[in-house]
Parts: structure tokens; C-alpha cells; sequence
């Protein structure tokens, strides 16, 4: 069984990477979206999902300046760039070097664009350098670290953050008041801009076509069992490496995260989209996060805070 703070640097890696890249297709997205809007239309871009600092406006400069390169914002790219890299140099003795060196190869790439004003002017090519960086962090990883209990705690941070935030990001597009500054009705630029933040309009495509309705959508990223971003493939997900991280696990304090995940994936399992949008999707989304908080702070008692009693042989 790894220890605490090896599982702990494991899990928050991942996590960390993953809103990362979440965060920068979202202003890549707002972005290009605001570039397609007419000049009638021409305003703040929308940033729904986006959680920006008391005081900044949504331009285009300020979310480049803030969201990616802003160290003291905790929320931004560079930020958990910087922390993802910080705790795989904790544990470099057991991820693979390939994993390092690209993790490693991404930090030093978005410094170096932070350091000059005309690259880091270019938030479309700051938001591909990390969604490049993500993804080829992913497949190394896959490709190179044994998928033993360690790699179960970076499919749970990973898959974790995923699920919380698609199920932020759908709720805020269902909310009257998605941020600071108000947002026009919404049409279907806005539904397929949900879609690309979510890496999911291909797919939506090959099983809706290109009619993109506002319930298909919501029924694409919650419920569908194959799109890589739907709540419901990342539940699923969590509750496979949570099950995993049991079986590594000498004692049975695993079983109430591996219960939560489990309630969470089945509940996800049997939802009809007609009934969560009759029913109100805002009160069921929020109730999705609030579960995603509950495994979490489940995990963390069950193997990362626990108590060094309930470690000690019986």
C-alpha cells in the first residue's frame, strides 16, 4: 500500500492537470466565440463554467492575462501547471521518466510563453500548448506507468475533477446568473460551444447529426456511457479505480468512498434526461457536485487523512 502523502501528490497531479486543460478550452472557446459574433453582439465573452477573481472583467486580455498566466490565481493554467509538476517531483519514484520530462517539457513551455508578451497575447496558442501538453501527458502516462495502485490514484483525481466539472460547467448554462456580468439568452452558437469545451461536438454529431438541441445536449454529457467527458463515463471511471484502490488496500476503510462512487454511477445509470430537465436540472447538477465533493472527502479519510490507528494491524 503507497504511502499518504505519495497517494495524496498522485491524485492532486492529475486532478490539477485536468483543470488545466479544462480551464483553457474554455476561454479558447470564449474566445473564438466571441470572434464570431457579430459587432451588434460584441460584449463580454461568455465564459460559463469559468470562475474568474472579484474584479476582473471577461475580456479577452484580462482572461489571458488572469485565467493562464496569473500565478497568484490559484484557479489559473499556470498555476495548476505549476502544481501538477510540483507534486509529480515528490513522487518521481513512482511515475516513469517519460512522465516527468513531458510534464516537465509542458511547464517550461507555458513559462517561457508567459515570458513573452507577443506569444502570451495569443490565448487560441496558449490554450493548444496545454491541451497538447494534457493529452500527451495522458497517453505517456497510459503508455508507460505500470497500472498498479498508483495509477488508480491518478484515474480517480483525473476522472473526479472531470465529473465536477462538466456538471458545473452544464449548470451554469442552465443558471439565470452564470457570473459577474450578464449573458444574452442563450442560442445555438452557445450549445455548441458547450459541446467544443467539452471536446464533444464530434460525437454529438455522430449520434444526434448536426441538429444540436439544448436536451440532447445535457442528455450527450451527462448520461452518455461513451463520450469521454460525460459525467456519466468519468463516474463510472472513479468507481473503477476506487474499487481497485480497495483490493491494494489491507483494510475495508476504503468502503464508504467505493459505496459513494458506486450510488453515484448507478443513480447516473438509470436518469432520463426528461425527468432531471422537468425536475429542474439545476437542483440535480448541483447534487452531482456535491456527490463528486463527497467521494472526495471520502478518498482523502479513507487513505490519504486517515488515522494511524486504523493502519495498525488488528
Amino acid at each position: 500500500m503507497l504511502l499518504s502523502r505519495v497517494a495524496d501528490a498522485l491524485y492532486w497531479m492529475t486532478r490539477y492537470l485536468e483543470r488545466a486543460e479544462h480551464t483553457a478550452r474554455l476561454v479558447d472557446v470564449a474566445v473564438d466565440l466571441r470572434l464570431g459574433r457579430s459587432s451588434s453582439d460584441a460584449g463580454a465573452p461568455p465564459v460559463y463554467g469559468l470562475v474568474l477573481p472579484a474584479g476582473v472583467l471577461p475580456t479577452s486580455v484580462s482572461l489571458t492575462e488572469v485565467v493562464f498566466f496569473d500565478g497568484a490565481n490559484p484557479n489559473s493554467v499556470t498555476a495548476c501547471i505549476v502544481a501538477a509538476r510540483e507534486n509529480a517531483r515528490q513522487v518521481r519514484d513512482e511515475i516513469s521518466s517519460e512522465m516527468w520530462e513531458q510534464l516537465n517539457a509542458l511547464f517550461l513551455r507555458i513559462r517561457q510563453m508567459r515570458d513573452d508578451p507577443a506569444r502570451a497575447s495569443r490565448t487560441n496558442d496558449a490554450a493548444r500548448a496545454v491541451l497538447e501538453g494534457v493529452h500527451l501527458f495522458a497517453g505517456v502516462t497510459d503508455a508507460t506507468m505500470g497500472h498498479g495502485e498508483g495509477w488508480h490514484y491518478l484515474q480517480a483525481g483525473r476522472f473526479l475533477e472531470r465529473a465536477v466539472a462538466t456538471a458545473r460547467l452544464l449548470d451554469a448554462f442552465f443558471s439565470d446568473e452564470s457570473g459577474p456580468v450578464p449573458m444574452p439568452p442563450l442560442d445555438r452558437a452557445d450549445w455548441v460551444a458547450l459541446l467544443r469545451s467539452c471536446a464533444a461536438l464530434e460525437g454529438y454529431c455522430r449520434q444526434y447529426t448536426a441538429d444540436v438541441r439544448p436536451e440532447r445536449v445535457t442528455e450527450f454529457l451527462l448520461l452518455n456511457a461513451e463520450c469521454p467527458r460525460s459525467i456519466r463515463f468519468a463516474a463510472t471511471r472513479v468507481e473503477g479505480a476506487l474499487t481497485a484502490l480497495a483490493r491494494y488496500s489491507a483494510r475495508a476503510t476504503g468502503a464508504r468512498a467505493e459505496r459513494l462512487a458506486e450510488r453515484l454511477r448507478a443513480s447516473l445509470d438509470y436518469a432520463q434526461v426528461d425527468e432531471v430537465l422537468g425536475e429542474g436540472p439545476h437542483a440535480y447538477l448541483s447534487e452531482l457536485a456535491r456527490q463528486g465533493a463527497q467521494i472526495h472527502a471520502a478518498l482523502y479519510q479513507s487513505y490519504i487523512s486517515y488515522a494511524v490507528e486504523s493502519a495498525l494491524p488488528a
